[in-house]
């Protein structure tokens, strides 16, 4: 089945340019367009999308915003939200992430890899481009918030193995590879660790295990 993609961008001629280039993607498909942060939730309630790739700065509701919405939708618990934005900043990056964010992208990518970065959110993994990242970390260590979901306290040591691998952007084959483990092994890992700590996907994993200090700044990968 071909992945629904629902693009929020408030320039008509930036919709016009990523709806071709999904539409060129065999398993891929263009649901709606959005020229708003309120339009995106509201079409992404009504269009079904797997994905939606959302600008950040829009008229009436920013695309943070409308993240935040679309997350806290139970009734949008499959819709992966995959910000593409020409404000790659330290604020954006952490904001876009703690609203709900799978992935963060700046209009710089080229074509190919942005259709990689939505096959990628819509299979479950975080997107994070090392930049952003590594800004991310010193961001959290900086200023340390509390966390919006549990923490890794209630993990097994296996599982905050795994945890700390996630967050410095191994997918499950790596870490499999990394701790001698099968592929399903750390598939099956990375879910109940997910359901532990009631992340809502790979990129809260990430925020959590920074937050809590689980993973520090020049940890290496």
């Amino acid at each position: 089945m071909s992945i629904r993609v629902l693009l929020a961008d408030d320039q008509t001629l930036v919709r016009a340019a990523f709806a071709m280039l999904v539409e060129s993607a065999r398993d891929m498909e263009v649901v709606g367009q959005a020229g708003t942060g309120r339009q995106a939730v509201q079409l992404a309630r009504e269009a079904r999308a797997d994905v939606v790739v959302m600008d950040i700065r829009m008229p009436d509701l920013d695309g943070i915003e409308a993240t935040r919405l679309i997350a806290a939708d139970e009734d949008l618990a499959g819709v992966k939200v995959l910000v593409l934005t020409t404000y790659d900043t330290d604020e954006n990056i952490v904001e876009a992430l703690r609203a709900g964010a799978s992935g963060f992208l700046v209009k710089d990518t080229r074509p190919a890899e942005l259709l990689d970065a939505v096959r990628t959110v819509v299979a479950g993994e975080a997107l994070l481009s090392p930049g952003p990242t590594a800004r991310l970390i010193a961001r959290f260590r900086r200023s340390p918030v509390a966390p919006t979901t549990g923490g890794p306290e209630c993990l097994s040591d296996r599982e905050r193995e795994v945890l700390t691998l996630v967050a410095r952007g191994l997918n499950n084959t790596e870490i499999a590879e990394s701790l001698g483990l099968s592929p399903l092994t750390a598939k099956t890992h990375v879910s109940r660790i997910m359901g532990k700590l009631r992340a809502r996907d790979r990129a809260q994993l990430v925020i959590v295990a920074y937050e809590s200090g689980l993973v520090t700044p020049g940890a290496g990968r």
